[in-house]
């Protein structure tokens, strides 16, 4: 159990690691993307709005229109800072590799200007004007080149810029980031093992001082309880039997049940339960666990059908297989509905690969809410379970505990559903 606590506890801690660095990864990479478009945007407009060509800017950024005048008597020229061209200077417009491409208002390209990029022929950025205009987007990328439309008095005029460099540099951040988050991922994940021990080192301090508990209070109990016993017997012999040492022997024996379970469910839930694996023929066994049980469901009006495959062999404790099967067919026997039927079958799943005991009985009112709760110690839904026509089932709510610790100790899982009036118990052995 300690074990599957810390596999558990690493699991989770991996994957909230795992979300948080997919989070941080894209959010990185997605920022970088958005401002890397926006500038290559930006430096679009810029060119749109100067009719295919950069504005001068001097060495504060300010832009230029004109040519300044240096005499004594000019007045200082007026500045011009809007956002969109802040980051960009003198050296921009010769840094950028673009081409442009004019039409006129019916769409026929007028002009064509490749002044500024080596890649491209006249011939070429026709053809990607052409492209541009009839697809009717007004801005997108094609091939290398991202492009933007804008309108002129004389029509139409589209702006290619080359963004290889843009695509390699986010490229590049993208790998470079992904490789240092797989690093610290795995790093964290390493610590995370290695700690993990003292993490849960209080859960497991409380688990053995509980498991401890049951073990001495069973064996204290069972002293004060033989007394007992014994003294009731000397009282049936002294003058004869009545209903207070009838009480009294019941619940003796019902206290012997409850510990013997109590002890039992202890030592399947330790880290290595003391069990003895080998290969046994689990056709015979489920059938010779289940068949006792047949009279004592025909007793109460009831019918137990046992449909087990022949000749399947398991590698496991065949007494705490037994064990499994006498615990599932009781709790169905008891708990199915009067003139009920209850069902034990084993066959083989997944291409032979599991070997699958179900038990399932008739349930007309079956609990309500979680199912998985029906596996808690001395958990019992008593709207449903506990009584049918004023009969009192009794048991302790602990069996199907001790059924779970078996099937947990051979490393295999059981579940239970209710479906079409049915409570089903499905134990997938591996």
């Amino acid at each position: 159990m300690i074990k599957r606590l810390q596999r558990k506890f690493v699991v989770i801690a991996a994957v909230c690691l795992l979300i948080v660095e997919f989070a941080i990864i894209g959010g990185i990479n997605g920022v970088n993307i958005y401002q890397t478009n926006k500038n290559a945007d930006n430096l679009l407009n810029i060119i749109i709005e100067n009719d295919g060509r950069f504005p001068e800017f001097d060495p504060m950024g300010m832009k230029h229109d004109k040519p300044q005048d240096n005499s004594d008597n000019a007045s200082p020229p007026e500045s011009k800072k809007p956002d969109k061209h802040r980051g960009y200077n003198e050296e921009t417009k010769y840094q950028t590799r673009y081409f442009v491409v004019y039409a006129d208002s019916n769409g026929e390209i007028t002009k064509v200007d490749t002044g500024h990029v080596a890649a491209v022929s006249s011939s070429q950025a026709i053809e990607y004007g052409k492209s541009v205009l009839d697809s009717g987007k007004t801005s997108g990328t094609s091939g290398n080149y991202r492009y933007k439309t804008g309108d002129t008095d004389k029509g139409k005029i589209i702006v290619f810029m080359d963004c290889r460099s843009d695509s390699a540099t986010k490229n590049r951040f993208l790998l470079v980031s992904c490789a240092i988050g797989a690093a610290g991922y795995i790093l964290v994940c390493l610590l995370i093992i290695i700690f993990s021990k003292r993490a849960i080192r209080p859960v497991v301090e409380s688990f053995e001082k509980q498991k401890q508990f049951i073990t001495d209070a069973g064996h204290e109990i069972k002293t004060p309880l033989a007394i007992i016993s014994a003294n009731t017997e000397v009282l049936e012999m002294v003058s004869e039997p009545n209903q207070w040492t009838v009480s009294i022997k019941n619940q003796i024996t019902r206290l012997n049940g409850l510990l013997k379970e109590l002890l039992s469910l202890a030592k399947m839930e330790e880290e290595k339960p003391a069990l003895t694996m080998a290969d046994f023929n689990i056709s015979d066994a489920v059938y010779d666990a289940a068949s006792p049980f047949t009279t004592l469901a025909e007793t109460k009006g009831k019918k137990l059908t046992i449909d087990v495959a022949n000749g399947l062999s398991y590698h496991g404790d065949e007494g705490a297989i037994r064990q499994l099967v006498s615990i599932l067919t009781e709790n169905a026997v008891k708990y199915a509905d009067e003139d009920g039927e209850i069902t034990v079958k084993l066959f083989t799943s997944h291409g032979g690969k599991e070997t699958d005991l179900e038990v399932s009985n008739t349930c007309k009112e079956p609990p309500q809410g979680d199912l998985t709760k029906l596996f808690d110690r001395f958990y019992r839904d008593d709207s449903s379970r506990s009584r049918s026509k004023g009969e009192k089932k009794g048991g302790y709510g602990i069996g199907l505990s001790i059924a779970q610790a078996i099937v947990r100790s051979h490393k295999s899982k059981i579940s239970c559903k209710a479906e079409n009036g049915m409570m089903i118990f499905t134990a997938q052995l591996k």
